[in-house]
C-alpha cells in the first residue's frame, strides 16, 4: 500500500446517527477491495488475542452534500481509483436485493450521497481531498 491514501467523506449535514452508520457500511466494504489493509490479530501482555485492525490512516473528513456529489462524480472519473459510495437509497432499503433493484431504477443525478470512500494513488487522492476538513 505504499504511495496510497484512504479516506471517507461524509456529508456534514447528516444527523449523528447516520454519519456513523454511513461511516461504518464504507469502511467494511474498503475492508472487503483493499488486500492488507486489515492486520494481522495481535495477543496482548496477557496472551489474549485481539482481532486485527486497519493498519493505514484512515481519516474521516467532512463536506456539504453538493460538494460531496462533485467530489464523487469527478473521483468515479478515474478509472485507478477506488470509490465506494453510501446513498440514500442504501439507507433507505432493508435488504441487498431491495437495494440492487432500487439503484438499478435510480439515476446517477438522483443520488444524494452520503459520504465516500477513496483509496488510490495519495496524489490524486489528496487533490480531490486534501482541503477537506476532519469531521469532529
Amino acid at each position: 500500500m505504499e504511495n496510497k491514501k484512504c479516506v471517507i467523506i461524509l456529508n456534514e449535514e447528516l444527523p449523528t446517527g447516520l454519519i456513523a452508520n454511513s461511516s461504518a457500511v464504507l469502511a467494511l466494504t474498503l475492508g472487503k477491495e483493499i488486500e492488507g489493509i486489515i492486520g494481522n490479530d495481535i495477543k496482548d501482555a496477557s496472551g489474549k488475542t485481539h482481532k486485527g485492525i486497519t493498519n493505514t490512516v484512515l481519516p474521516i473528513l467532512k463536506t456539504n452534500k453538493d460538494d460531496l456529489t462533485k467530489i464523487c462524480e469527478k473521483a468515479k472519473e478515474n478509472k485507478d481509483l477506488l470509490v465506494v459510495d453510501f446513498s440514500d437509497v442504501a439507507q433507505r432499503t432493508k435488504t441487498y436485493e431491495d437495494y440492487a433493484i432500487q439503484l438499478s431504477e435510480t439515476s446517477s443525478g438522483d443520488l444524494r450521497y452520503f459520504g465516500i470512500a477513496l483509496y488510490g494513488d495519495t496524489k490524486t487522492v489528496n487533490s480531490l481531498s486534501g482541503s477537506l476538513p476532519l469531521m469532529r
